[in-house]
């Protein structure tokens, strides 16, 4: 009953062949959350796979409806030991991006597992069903190692969609929220910084998404006949986007931008570095924020990206000018920028700058959380992940992209912990997703150190010493 046994066990379950049929069982569900007649299998996810699986590691579990109508259900699990052992919360979502199957290269399809080499293929593979999978399957093997114990309680959410902005998942932790009380959130999504870098990321980037579009007319007019005459949508809309960033990825608008760098986040970020992986794209060293590193913009800073820019028909153009032209934006935003007056102040630049006729609708805000590097569960957690790999994991404050982690955080008050199990080229919500294998595999061996470590007591903050 040793640590290093329950990391050989997990390692036995990858090499035998068990870990690839769990995971491709799971890929082989089509929960596809933005499509609205998969409800029913979005259900079957949980009740089939996720319900079964925790019920073999002494959990009870329940399904909820979402308290927002036509949206995915969410699964809530307890498994208690004892009254003075530490309690960890963790998360996983069954569902997925859409599959865009005639998009996926020859030989490959989303909705199985193809392995070929270090590359396994399909949709979910990266995000979210491998991690949670991972996860899974380490605690399983730490129970056995223990004979039936764990050394700490756990509860566990699970959610179906998370690719839609997480809708209720506020509202049902809200209303859980001393059902859900816990002493440290511990979960898996995102990619590692690097394949090869076992990571740690303590929060999120926050996202304000919002539409810009104009409006100025029914139909198109020739563009010979009338160019010139008629403001051109598409036009007016470029040049108010340009007003909010500049042709460098430099934000413009006061209000949009974060406080300047700490030391702190600048020291924990030193040794960081974007890209250079054999699948990663080439790094735009000089575009964005002057006097950053890539490093820093993406986990630092604030960036403002146009996601879709439509005018007329791109594929079959024709002379006319177009009526309409909308856009697509995103605000990636760290802790420290003031994004509740961020509708209010977009308006009154768009305004002042001459672009009254541009409407401005905001689609989706997720606040930005970080967890204080210097908190004793990152202390703990690094030692964990270090101790099972040889190597100091990279501890990021945020992680570039976004995940609901402000419920967590902020709703149920948590230091939260997460655990990647992707990396950056997994070509995640994209054709041709996948994992690395050997990333997997290393992934079950650090879960099953940090769920050792957890129930062993050795090192956890104050009284849970043992």
């Amino acid at each position: 009953m040793t640590r290093s046994n329950a990391l050989e066990r997990v390692s036995r379950y990858f090499d035998s062949g068990g870990f690839l049929a769990d995971l491709d069982r799971r890929v082989g569900y089509r929960t596809e959350s933005e499509e609205v007649d998969h409800g029913a299998t979005l259900l079957e996810y949980l009740e089939r796979e996720i319900a079964p699986s925790l019920h073999e590691l002494g959990f009870s579990t329940r399904i909820m409806d979402n308290p927002v109508a036509a949206r995915g259900p969410f699964l809530i699990a307890h498994r208690h030991e004892g009254d003075d052992f530490p309690t960890v919360l963790s998360y996983g979502h069954g569902d997925v991006v859409r599959g865009h199957d005639s998009r996926w290269r020859e030989g490959l399809t989303p909705w199985r597992v193809t392995v070929e080499g270090a590359h396994w293929f399909g949709r979910g593979t990266a995000d979210n069903k491998g991690q949670h999978t991972i996860n899974l399957a380490a605690l399983r093997a730490v129970l056995a190692e223990r004979g039936g114990r764990l050394g700490f309680n756990a509860k566990m959410i699970f959610e179906m969609g998370e690719e839609m902005g997480s809708p209720g998942l506020r509202d049902v932790c809200t209303a859980l929220r001393d059902e859900l009380a816990a002493d440290v959130f511990i979960a898996s999504d995102g990619p590692r910084v690097a394949a090869g870098r076992p990571t740690l990321f303590l929060g999120s980037r926050g996202v304000l998404g919002f539409e810009l579009s104009v409006d100025l007319r029914d139909a198109a007019y020739h563009s010979g006949h009338w160019g010139g005459a008629l403001r051109n949508p598409g036009v007016v809309l470029a040049n108010a986007i340009a007003s909010l960033v500049d042709a460098q990825g430099r934000i413009t608008i006061d209000a949009l931008r974060p406080p300047p760098l700490t030391g702190a986040i600048k020291n924990a970020l030193a040794e960081v570095e974007v890209g250079g992986g054999d699948e990663d794209p080439d790094v735009d060293v000089d575009y964005g924020e002057p006097g950053l590193t890539p490093t820093e913009r993406v986990f630092g800073w604030n960036t403002l990206e146009v996601l879709a820019f439509g005018a007329g028909n791109p594929a079959k153009p024709v002379y006319a000018i177009p009526g309409r032209a909308s856009a697509i934006c995103q605000l990636a935003y760290v802790v420290g920028t003031r994004c509740e007056g961020a509708e209010a102040a977009i308006r009154e630049h768009l305004d002042r700058h001459g672009f009254s006729c541009v409407d401005l609708r905001i689609s989706l805000h997720m606040p930005a959380t970080r967890l204080d590097i210097d908190n004793p569960w990152v202390r703990w957690a690094s030692n964990s992940v270090a101790r099972t790999t040889g190597r100091a994991p990279v501890i990021l404050p945020n992680i570039g992209g976004a995940v609901p982690n402000d419920i967590f955080a902020d709703v149920l008050g948590l230091p939260t912990l997460w655990v990647p199990h992707s990396y950056p080229g997994c070509r995640q919500h994209a054709p041709d997703e996948h994992m690395l294998g050997g990333v997997a595999r290393e992934g079950l061996r650090m879960m099953a150190g940090l769920f050792w470590d957890l129930g062993e007591g050795s090192g956890l903050p104050g009284a849970f010493q043992r």
